[in-house]
Order: structure tokens, then sequence, then C-alpha cells
């Protein structure tokens, strides 16, 4: 019996070896070049696949040689930002591919094929699973797809349809990045009720800054500002207040410890991820898991606080969060077991709330530095956007009527975005083989949808899309270009980020606060150095000088 069994034993392990032997070659190299070939047939080119690091050691490179000086005061700033893409697409051309490791990444910037995608009518499309290490800073309903966001967004909405909502309604479609088609069944008039209670909170985080501005000046004429970390206190204090009920000052903690994860988690995602490297203890990886275990602690702490002022009647429905848990409650029932279902566990509420942390203040606060960086370089604009402001407004706080009528910032504001978008590419991965336009995608693919790239097209934005020139939105976004599709800083289709109008209206309160106050100028210190830690941000800061007006 013991000779069968070693017989058996000795029969196998050679075929389990075979089988591993074959099946780890199919993944790192023939199935790469059967990819490369089918879209070479296509007429579509691109680096040659490397075995198994493809174009990382390239990529690593280009990045560490780009971001190691910085460049000329122009907006030519997409070699420096994404040079892997600048260089691959140069030398094949915009429809190409480059390799992350094992696998192929399609460069896309036609906005009717980038439509085609997000739309993903058949499901193909999704998100690329992500390395692991990266999801530590949230795992919340915008990371998630398919049935388990479907279920998500059912417990999430009610949160939103509530008649007491005021200032938080936007605030969370802009969070939680839900469906179009949710946003549209709400009436103009009563999202124009939402807008106009927001400003206050707007207005009052931004007075602030303004008045610790205005005394810096006054005791030394002008004042140098670095404004990047400024502006991200202000949309920090903006969320913390509309969402949490609380301020900056109460949330500082929480910031500070998640911007340290967000570093660690972009050189995460700079090198190839390695099965089961998450689990290596080193000082790195112990550090990343330490910062997630404290966030939680932390988040852990407020929720359960929330919870017991809500319990007592200390707490009223008017936070974001009060009202995540009020709907939460409402969708939560008990099975036979005694088990909730349907709503959110305490662990997916603290997720959220990571969510709300992240998303709510970076997308502004980088959009309002490169809006104060880009007036400096060009006072041309800077004076008409402040005598705009001035007329329309004068020297008091603007309202929603008010802000309506800022054309010239509006402008201003889009083509910072057309320029600076905060969010340069998009990524979604082929599960199944799919059509788009009359391209076969095999399965496999990551598809790279370039924003940056799209809004600097010459053919779609003219010779000159790489100069800032506000008057080409003086008719509106969609007589800008040549292709109505070919402006999406907030993405596009089904998960679009319907929370523009918020975005757009807390950036046009606290510009316009500034420019009420003071004129600017670029400080001889600052260092024109625009990269892309998730966001884009200036890798120096953003030294202006200010004038007290």
């Amino acid at each position: 019996m013991d000779d069968l069994v070693l017989y058996f034993l000795g029969l196998c392990l050679p075929l389990l070896a075979l089988y591993g032997v074959v099946r780890c070659s199919y993944s790192i190299w023939w199935k790469p070049r059967w990819i490369e070939r089918k879209l070479r047939q296509q007429g579509i080119r691109g680096s040659p696949y490397k075995l198994l690091v493809g174009d990382m050691k390239e990529q690593t490179r280009l990045i560490t040689e780009a971001w190691s000086k910085s460049i000329n005061l122009n907006h030519q700033i997409l070699q420096r930002v994404d040079p892997m893409t600048t260089v691959t697409v140069r030398k094949y051309g915009k429809m190409s591919i480059f390799w992350f490791g094992t696998t192929p990444r399609l460069i896309i910037c036609d906005p009717e094929l980038i439509k085609e995608v997000l739309a993903n009518r058949l499901g193909h499309f999704e998100k690329p699973l992500v390395n692991p290490l990266l999801r530590l800073l949230a795992r919340g309903v915008t990371d998630l797809q398919g049935e388990k966001w479907a279920e998500r967004r059912k417990v999430i909405n009610p949160a939103f349809q509530l008649e007491k909502l005021k200032v938080i309604f936007s605030l969370a479609l802009i969070l939680c990045n839900l469906n179009w088609n949710l946003y549209v069944n709400f009436s103009f008039w009563f999202l124009e009720f939402i807008l106009k209670g927001m400003i206050p909170v707007f207005a009052f985080s931004c007075n602030r800054m303004i008045e610790q501005w205005k005394e810096m000046v006054h005791d030394q004429e002008t004042c140098e500002v670095d404004v990047w970390p400024e502006l991200q206190k202000v949309t920090k204090d903006i969320i913390s207040r509309v969402a949490f009920g609380s301020s900056y000052e109460e949330g500082k903690k929480i910031f500070e410890l998640q911007q340290e994860s967000i570093m660690l988690a972009v050189e995460a995602t700079k090198s190839l991820y390695v099965p089961g490297f998450r689990f290596v203890p080193t000082k790195k990886n112990r550090r990343r898991y330490e910062l997630a275990r404290e966030i939680t602690s932390m988040l852990r702490d407020l929720v359960e606080r929330k919870q017991n002022a809500m319990r007592t009647g200390k707490s009223k429905l008017d936070d974001l969060l009060s009202l995540l848990l009020h709907s939460n409650e409402q969708n939560s029932s008990s099975n036979a077991s005694g088990r909730k279902v349907n709503g959110l566990t305490i662990e997916e509420v603290i997720e959220e709330c990571k969510v709300f942390y992240l998303a709510g203040q970076e997308t502004t606060s980088s959009l309002l530095t490169w809006t104060l960086i880009v007036l400096a370089m060009h006072p041309d604009w800077q004076e008409k956007a402040r005598e705009e402001v001035l007329q329309v407004c004068g020297k008091s706080e603007p309202n929603f009527e008010a802000l309506n009528h800022l054309k010239i910032v509006t402008m201003i504001l889009n083509e910072v975005l057309r320029l600076y978008p905060p969010v340069i590419t998009q990524f979604r991965h082929a599960y199944k083989e799919s059509k788009i336009g009359d391209m076969t995608i095999p399965a496999g693919i990551d598809l790279v949808l370039h924003t940056m790239l799209l809004h600097r097209d010459p053919e779609l934005w003219g010779d000159d899309a790489e100069e800032f020139r506000p008057e080409r939105f003086s008719e509106g976004v969609l007589k800008a270009s040549k292709n109505h599709l070919s402006f999406i800083p907030f993405g596009v289709g089904q998960r679009t980020c319907i929370g523009q109008n918020f975005a757009m209206l807390e950036a046009k309160t606290v510009l316009a606060r500034i420019l009420q106050h003071f004129s600017f100028e670029l400080s001889p210190t600052y260092s024109h150095a625009p990269s892309n830690f998730l966001m884009l941000q200036p890798q120096h800061g953003a030294q202006i000088i200010l004038h007290q007006i």
C-alpha cells in the first residue's frame, strides 16, 4: 500500500511541476506575445515585450530623469508629468502600447473611443485590479465595481435623497461618484437650492485664510506664500465641516496620516507587484499597515461617537456621516441568524469615511493651486478676472447668483482644467475580448484613457493647444473644440464625477475671494515642476508673492 502511494506521488509531483511551468510560461511569455501579435495585426504598434518586466525599468528611468529638474515657465508639461506616454506616442503614434510588467497598456486619446470604453455597455471594461498595498488607502464605493458597486450604492443613495440634505447632497455626489441617471432625476431648482446652501461654508473656511494672509502682508507689505498647502488646508476644512460637522483642526491628524499613506502607496505602484509581497515585513510594509490601523482606529472612534450622539438625540442629520449612518440603519434588516443584511458593516462605513477624506478635497485644491500659478504667469488674465469679480461682487462675499455671472472666471477655470486636469488618466481593464470602434481588444489589456493627452491634441484644439487661451471657452464647453467629448476633466460615461458642479462652485468662491483682496505674482523661488502623485500637483510647492489691494 505504501509503495502504491509512493508510486502515485512520484507520478503526480512531476506532472504538477510541469503544469506549474506551463502556466508560468503561458502567463509571462506566450500570452503577452500572443496579445502583442493580435494588436500588431490591427496596426497598433508599441515597444516590444521584455520578459516579465516589460517597460517598467524604462518608465522608472524616464520618471526619475524628468522629475529631477524643473521646466520652463510654459504649459508644455506632458513630457515631465508622464514621460512614458510622451515617448511612446511620439515614437509609435497616438494609439500605441507600452508594457507594465506582463500587462500591455493601450493608450487611447480618441474622444469617441474613450466614451465607448467608459459607457461599458457589455460590462467587459472595469477598473483594473490594483496593487493590494494601494487598497490600504480606502476600499469604499469608488473602489467597487459591478454588482458590489450597485449594492453599496443602494445603501448610500437614500442618504442623498432626504429633503433635509441642503449642503450635503452635491458633496455626497462628488465623493461617491454615483450614476449620472440618478442626478438627472432631481429637479434643477432643488440642485440650485442645495448649491446656494454651500457657499457660506466655502466662504467661512476661505475667509480665515484671507485674514491670515492680510496680517502677513500688512506686516511685510508683500509676502511670499506657498499656496499649495494653504489651499489644501482650506479644502480640507470644507470637507470636514460639510461631511463630518467638524473642522480641519479636528481632522488634522487623519489628514496627515493619509498624506503619508498616499506617498507610500504611490511608491508601491511604481514597481511590479510580486504576489504575497505585502505580507513581507519590510520597513515600509510595516509602516503602511501601521498607518492603515491608526487611521481606521481614529475613524472608528469618530463613527461610534456619531452613532452614540444620534441615539441620544445630540446629533441631527446635518452632515454626511450622520446621513450615511441614518440611511444604513434604514436599509438594514436582520435575517434568521440575526445577521444584518443589505446594510453596511461598521468596517464598510469606515472605508466610506476614508473616501470622504481622500476625495473630498484633492481635486479642488489641485485646481485652485494651478489656477493661481497660471494667473501669476498670465497677469493680463488675472486682471481681467479681478475686474469681473469686483464689478459683479464688489468686496462682498459672492452669492450663488453672482458666481453664475462670472463668465471670465469660468473660462479661466475651464482652461486650467484643460491644461492641468487633476486626474491625468483613467484606467480600465478588458476582462473579456471586446470591440471598440473598428478594433478588437483582447482580454488582459489595460486601457489608458489619457485625459491630458486628449486635452492637448492639436487636431481637436488647434495649433495653440498647449497655450493658455481661456477665450476658447467663451461660447461654452461644447464649442471650445472640434469634438465636445474632447474636454473631460471630470470623466465621461456611467461613472462621471457628477459632483463637478460642487467642485466648480467651491473653486469659484475661493478664487473670487482671493482676487477681491490680493494681486499676486510668481516668486523667484518657484520651480515649475508639475508631477503626478495620484493627483496633479506642484512637486516643489507653489510659491507666490501676495500684494494686498
